[in-house]
């Protein structure tokens, strides 16, 4: 009998060691860069990983940053073969085709790609950054707010998820002021903070009183020159606080959040992310007015605020247009 309860024992510590080891395993995310994390496209992606590490725990996490063209396709492969669970990036221009020959060639594993492009079967998921939204709101509080009735916007390059950030902003100005004027300017690259402050400046000296800052380098300008400015990506007020009154939100938790769950659940298939970046899922919102939420007028933030819930109930959609847009 007491070898019975012995041996019946020790196949129940057993089982639960393993168990208990299977559990400890953790979710294993990498992460690749083509720029560096301080540049905002690819640090909100990094700050997400960061989140579900802390908010949901037991997750290895790893990153490489500032990744030249030619590296490319081999960080990616590296990261392939040490086994990732989870791997997400940026794959415009240079990363693209890279990430989805690896993508192949390891159909085990989960990947999830900035990308201007859909998703390839079985495991090639894409993302991108649909904060149009939140920018046509911006767009809506500088239209009401110019003196000058010239606006401006410094953005990167002018692919589709630029120009339907750039072409938002411009349709909420133009919705409450139909006499505003938008110059634009592209830098031809994503970080490049004294080629827009440069750009920012030109604007500046040709009318524009408020700035829609899509890339870094804006805020140094429009300190200098005593103008406002929108933010991007994240709340950069802490950056400028007496320049900047507020701007478009990226959150990619909800996206990172859904793709851990569905890998987990062995439920991972390619497919369009997109909809984990809008407002009404968490993915995008406006960043707080700070300081300005007691200098701008109330009429303006209640009719921001209004449109913002009319956006989040489905009964008001703004328009996405994603060709390159003219500078007045």
């Amino acid at each position: 009998m007491k070898k019975t309860v012995t041996v019946v024992m020790l196949i129940f510590l057993s089982i639960s060691v393993v168990a208990v080891a299977g559990a400890a395993k953790p979710f294993k995310i990498a992460a690749i860069f083509q720029t560096a994390i301080e540049e905002p496209w690819d640090g909100v992606i990094h700050q997400a990983c960061l989140q579900a590490q802390k908010e949901i725990g037991n997750i290895e996490y790893e990153f490489t940053e500032k990744i030249a063209a030619a590296d490319f396709e081999k960080v990616l492969r590296e990261y392939a073969e040490r086994g990732f669970d989870l791997i997400v990036g940026d794959a415009f221009l240079a990363g693209e085709e890279p990430a989805r020959r690896v993508a192949k060639d390891y159909p085990e594993i989960a990947f999830a790609f900035g990308s201007e492009f859909g998703p390839v079967s079985p495991n090639f998921s894409v993302f991108d950054n649909w904060i149009h939204e939140p920018a046509y709101l911006c767009g809506i509080i500088a239209g009401r707010m110019t003196k000058s009735n010239v606006l401006g916007v410094v953005a990167a390059i002018p692919i589709g998820e630029v120009n339907r950030l750039v072409n938002a902003f411009k349709a909420g100005a133009l919705k409450v002021n139909p006499k505003v004027k938008v110059k634009i300017s592209y830098i031809g690259g994503w970080f490049d903070p004294p080629k827009a402050k440069e750009a920012a400046i030109a604007q500046i000296e040709a009318g524009a009183d408020l700035i829609y800052a899509e890339r870094f380098g804006v805020f140094e300008a429009a300190k200098e020159k005593g103008v406002l400015a929108f933010g991007n990506m994240s709340d950069q007020n802490p950056m400028a606080p007496s320049v900047v009154i507020t701007g478009p939100v990226w959150d990619m938790y909800p996206t990172i959040k859904f793709a851990i769950d569905m890998v987990k659940k062995d439920a991972w298939v390619s497919m369009d992310l997109g909809e984990w970046s809008m407002m009404a899922k968490g993915g995008s919102r406006l960043a707080p007015f700070h300081s300005f939420e007691k200098t701008l007028p109330a009429s303006v933030i209640k009719e921001v605020r209004d449109l913002e819930q009319k956006i989040l109930n489905g009964t008001f959609r703004v328009p996405v247009d994603e060709q390159k847009p003219l500078s007045d």
